[in-house]
């Protein structure tokens, strides 16, 4: 056992003894974390605008600030940006977390003195409470990789501005940088097949203990691996990988196919970071639930998704969630962003202590005819029939059909790209759909009804949404393919790769 090993056990023993003390009380934990915010930002141009000094507990909070998503907020970062102190947040923020919006094109994320170290304990947190659990510290020993963006970082009014990957690369504490890959240069090749190209052959004679990343990603990653080694399985060749770290996106449809290039089943840990904060982890091999973080700068809010759209939706704080209901997710950090819109939907499935599994995008929905379909139950619904079956799904997205050709109702429709195919793509397609509409009753009502017609499935050509993604500009760092959408946009960019 090596040292880091021998000293990992009881530092983690520390950290969750910590972690168990604001975790058997997350409403305290909450009630602090708001007016510790409301403390900090009073003097704030937000704090004054809507009078903080005269909040006294959550009811006036929600009368005083509106849900707001970025464009909203916009006007107040714009102020940020452009070097004003005192706006959100006390001060100036420590860096901008650049992120691609969908209509104000870059968002700048701001990250504070305050919030980035609540990123860096969080995820040291999830490696730490699985040592304890499992008694396993091997991987520590051995090589990590993390497949991130570019840490290059650009300045604008003394401002640090990045990716949140790469902000955090330069944040990794001293003892795991020794064992960290791949290395700076390569780290900062933006194009993204170049530099898994690099990244290979940089990691291939190593022993990696750990990886994490995006799963489609990973999984890329894998392939060129495999290819490299003339087919080899990752387990033969990093004998000693023992950890995956995920998040991003729902690790289940990509699981199966993951698992096949590795060769075994090994640990995994999910994770739910996002430039707005560290929201969440997995923090046992024992439950996929995610423990919701109440103690780390994150007041949260929730409304009920089928109101999001409301003029007056209802506002919830963690007192008042009930159990696997579906939820828009609100933050107000100690960045500054206040009653925010983060776009992720998330539901509680245990409340001692509070865990939750994120179940897609506010936006990402089909609701052509009334159905509001979500990620959550297109998933399940392929998956509990791909796994049935032994089918290997690698990508997949929803879209309605509004304008059928003539004498056709309208309907579902699902490119697929498969890893290995079902033996009847129409049955298949069959079970897909009647496993939707046992999740959906508006779906059901709407088939049931002769209102569509049951899903059709087109089946993508080898590299689909690699491809698809390489051409719309988002190749691998932190983008993924929406599971499904309201309009055509997607299903039109997939049509020339259809078989």
């Amino acid at each position: 056992m090596g040292v880091k090993s021998a000293l990992s056990k009881p530092f983690a023993a520390w950290v969750v003894r910590g972690v168990n003390k604001w975790k058997i009380d997350a409403l305290k934990a909450q009630e602090q974390t708001l007016k510790m915010l409301l403390k900090k930002a009073k003097n704030t141009a937000f704090g004054t605008d809507h009078h903080f000094t005269t909040i006294k507990d959550y009811q006036s909070f929600k009368a005083n600030v509106p849900i707001r998503d970025y464009e909203a907020l916009k006007p107040y970062v714009d102020r940020v940006v452009a070097g004003e102190t005192d706006v959100l947040w006390k001060g100036k923020p420590k860096y901008f977390a650049k992120t691609s919006g969908t209509t104000s094109g870059v968002k700048y994320i701001p990250i504070s003195k305050e919030s980035m170290p609540e990123h860096i304990k969080a995820a040291r947190n999830a490696l730490l409470t699985y040592i304890h659990e499992t008694g396993k510290t091997d991987f520590v020993n051995g090589k990590m990789i993390f497949l991130q963006g570019s840490p290059v970082l650009e300045k604008k009014n003394g401002i640090n501005i990045g990716r949140l990957s790469g902000i955090v690369a330069h944040l990794v504490p001293a003892y795991l940088q020794k064992n960290r890959l791949p290395s700076y240069s390569t780290n900062c090749i933006e194009d993204w097949e170049e530099k898994v190209d690099a990244i290979v052959e940089e990691t291939f004679a190593q022993d990696m203990t750990l990886i994490s990343g995006i799963p489609p990603w990973v999984q890329m990653y894998f392939d060129k691996l495999s290819e490299k080694a003339g087919g080899q399985k990752i387990k033969d060749i990093f004998k000693n990988f023992s950890l995956f770290v995920y998040g991003g996106v729902n690790y289940e449809p990509y699981r199966a196919r993951i698992e096949a290039s590795i060769g075994k089943k090994i640990d995994s840990i999910e994770t739910y970071p996002a430039s707005e904060g560290f929201i969440a982890y997995q923090d046992s091999q024992k439950d996929k639930a995610l423990l919701l973080l109440a103690k780390a700068g994150i007041f949260y809010e929730f409304i009920p998704a089928d109101e999001y759209y409301n003029e007056n939706p209802t506002r919830l704080s963690l007192a008042e969630v009930e159990l696997d209901k579906n939820y828009a997710l609100i933050l107000n950090t100690n960045a500054g962003l206040w009653g925010y819109s983060i776009g992720d939907t998330i539901k509680f499935v245990s409340k001692n202590p509070y865990k939750i599994l994120v179940t897609g995008r506010i936006k990402h929905f089909i609701s052509a005819f009334g159905e509001h379909v979500i990620g959550e139950e297109v998933e399940q619904a392929m998956l509990s029939v791909a796994n049935a079956e032994g089918v290997e799904i690698t990508e997949f997205t929803v879209a309605p059909q509004v304008n059928p050709p003539v004498g056709q109702l309208p309907y579902h429709e699902w490119f697929v790209e498969f890893a290995s195919m079902p033996k009847d793509v129409v049955a298949f397609a069959k079970k897909v759909d009647e496993a939707l509409q046992a999740k959906n009753i508006y779906y059901f009502d709407l088939i049931e009804g002769k209102i569509l017609q049951s899903l059709i499935m087109r089946t993508l050509q080898k590299d689909a949404f690699v491809n698809f993604m390489r051409a719309e500009g988002k190749l691998g760092g932190q983008n993924k393919v929406p599971r499904l959408s309201n309009d055509r946009k997607i299903a039109e960019a997939l049509q020339k790769y259809i078989n």
